[in-house]
């Protein structure tokens, strides 16, 4: 069993990542860390370290000490948080994956997961089945930081050997988790609001649609691109992932189906122009036919699965 560390356990993505990991390879295995200890299921039920992703000392402290094969990099300022603090936001996504790679680059670590997103697309890029390859623009902080970070995992890979692997999340929705402060966290929040409140405010258009995926989707295809064989990752920059798209108008529909008096009213803010600029539907042929990739998950068994773990 490989020993693995997950930097940024605690968040949206990390957390579901760290229950799932710990069950396939065993708690003794995988060594979850934050910036802070929390009083949760991923710092009691494991192995457990304080560890700030900007600080390279503790990282190879941490890599050395429980003899790391893998690292798991969650660690990230999301879109619309990263707007607030541009600065910070580039800091941290930058420089902590420097900090990874350049510990693989030292014969320190084994193999790297570092995720991208649909942020690296921008206004002029094609919105419908966005392409693999195809023009880049990004207009967010959050959005250039990752596309240059495909560049920098490429870079690496190519010139020092380093098997560093990554996917473009879209969207992603999870019941277990709160929102972690993404532009697409509406798709979360709705559920939440709908069993709680009966109504939901959305900060998107009606007609905004956007490229989504069920947490449980996500979490399978980035432990499924960390176990298949090295020569089948042909992309060393990050591959395009896809499920479902649909727009704020499309979801409150599924869940009127299993609660018929919800409400939905529309009150676009600043995270309207982020939507706006990224892709509507994504073509992720490579990912199928490079390492198996599909999903599950549709706008229908989702909602109902949504839907009944949050009652």
């Amino acid at each position: 069993m490989p020993k693995i560390l997950i930097i940024g356990a605690c968040g949206q993505i990390g957390t579901e990542l760290t229950h799932k990991l710990r069950e396939k390879y065993g708690e003794e295995n995988v060594i979850a860390s934050d910036i802070r200890k929390l009083n949760n299921d991923i710092v009691n039920n494991g192995l457990f370290e304080v560890v700030n992703a900007l600080d390279f000392n503790q990282i190879e402290h941490i890599v050395e000490q429980y003899h790391i094969e893998e690292v798991y990099l969650m660690a990230a300022l999301l879109s619309a948080t990263a707007e607030k603090n541009p600065a910070f936001a580039w800091d941290l996504n930058m420089n902590s994956l420097f900090h990874v790679l350049n510990l693989a680059k030292a014969g320190k670590i084994k193999k790297i997961f570092w995720p991208s997103s649909i942020a690296v697309f921008g206004p002029t890029t094609p919105k419908h089945q966005t392409p693999q390859y195809t023009v880049m623009e990004p207009s967010t902080v959050y959005g250039i930081s990752k596309q240059c970070g495909e560049r920098w995992c490429e870079y690496y890979n190519h010139i020092y050997g380093v098997d560093v692997r990554s996917i473009r999340y879209p969207g992603l929705i999870s019941w277990s988790t709160p929102p972690g402060g993404g532009t697409t966290d509406y798709a979360v929040d709705i559920y939440h609001k709908a069993l709680s409140d009966g109504k939901y405010e959305c900060f998107l258009s009606e007609e905004t649609e956007l490229p989504m995926m069920y947490m449980d989707d996500a979490i399978r295809a980035t432990i499924s691109i960390m176990e298949a064989p090295a020569e089948n990752i042909k992309i060393r920059s990050s591959y395009n992932l896809a499920a479902i798209s649909f727009n704020p108008e499309q979801i409150a529909g599924e869940i009127k189906k299993h609660i018929p008096e919800f409400e939905i009213t529309y009150k676009p803010d600043f995270r309207q122009k982020i939507a706006d600029s990224w892709p509507a539907s994504i073509d992720d042929s490579e990912a199928r036919k490079d390492w198996g990739w599909k999903h599950d998950f549709d706008l229908d068994n989702m909602t109902s699965d949504m839907l009944d773990h949050l009652k």
